[in-house]
This record gives structure tokens, sequence and C-alpha cells, in this order.
């Protein structure tokens, strides 16, 4: 599994407009559910701030990668979002994040969960990938630096 297989235009938004991790979350759950893919916004923002609260996802220079369980889903569901300006996320080097990956999988299947959580910080460890995700200018380019990178 790529994380190119897992995103298409309308699961990436260019210029998230978010301050803080709580404005970020309630942002891009709000972002998913209108892209018809999340079908249980409460229970999104419970799973993620359950896992958050076992240590900040915001594990890399200027990314984060949110995730949770769900119940109601049987794909795993991801979400890419970018933020010139930044975001404030008490990530572990304490930096802000420009870039967030938010991942949703089925409850009681850890297998995709990991795989996906595996290839996006594996991308991500790629020096300058961060950069140029966070400097693209739209979904699509986004998309291409993804596929180039994998």
């Amino acid at each position: 599994m790529t994380l190119s297989d897992l995103l298409t235009p309308s699961l990436v938004k260019v210029g998230l407009e978010s301050a803080d991790k709580d404005e970020l979350f309630h942002e891009m759950v709000q972002f998913l559910a209108e892209a018809g893919r999340l079908p249980d916004r409460a229970e999104a923002l419970s799973a993620l701030y359950a896992r958050e609260a076992k240590m900040s996802t915001g594990i890399a220079p200027a990314v984060a990668i949110p995730h949770g369980k769900l119940t109601g889903i049987r794909d795993t569901l991801v979400g890419l979002g970018t933020s010139p300006r930044g975001i404030a996320y008490q990530s572990l080097d304490g930096g802000p994040v420009h870039v967030v990956v938010m991942v949703f999988a089925e409850a009681g299947n850890p297998g995709p969960h990991i795989a996906a959580l595996a290839e996006i910080s594996r991308l991500f460890l790629v020096p300058g990938f961060t950069r140029r995700v966070q400097e693209a200018r739209s979904p699509g380019e986004v998309l291409d630096l993804i596929r180039n990178a994998e």
C-alpha cells in the first residue's frame, strides 16, 4: 500500500486555517466528513484526542500524523493538509506543524493502520520532502510529489 493509493485530490487540503491542534482536529474532521468519507465526526474526534493523550503525534519536524481507530469504517482513510503559517501543535520538537497527515483505520484491524503510518513516516523522512509538500499550491501538486517520492 502506498500513500498515493489512499489519497485523492478531494482528501488533500492546501491552506489549512487552523492556528492550534484543537482547531486543526475540527477542521480536518469536518473536511473529511464533507468529502463523504467520515461517517461519525464525534467518534473521529474522540479517537484523535484519546490517541493524542498518550503522546503527541507531532513527531517529525513540521509534520504531524494524528490517527485513530473507528468502528464505522472498513478502509483506511487518509487526509492531508498543509499550513503555510504553521500550527501550534505541542510537537515533540516544540516547533510548528506545516503538514498534517490524518489517518483513520478500522478498529480491531491494526495491519492496514500500521502499514499506512509506516509508509507516511518513510516518505516524510526523505530529505526535502516535507518542505516541497508544504510549498505545494494545489492538491494535484501534493499528489504528484507523493507519487514521485514513492
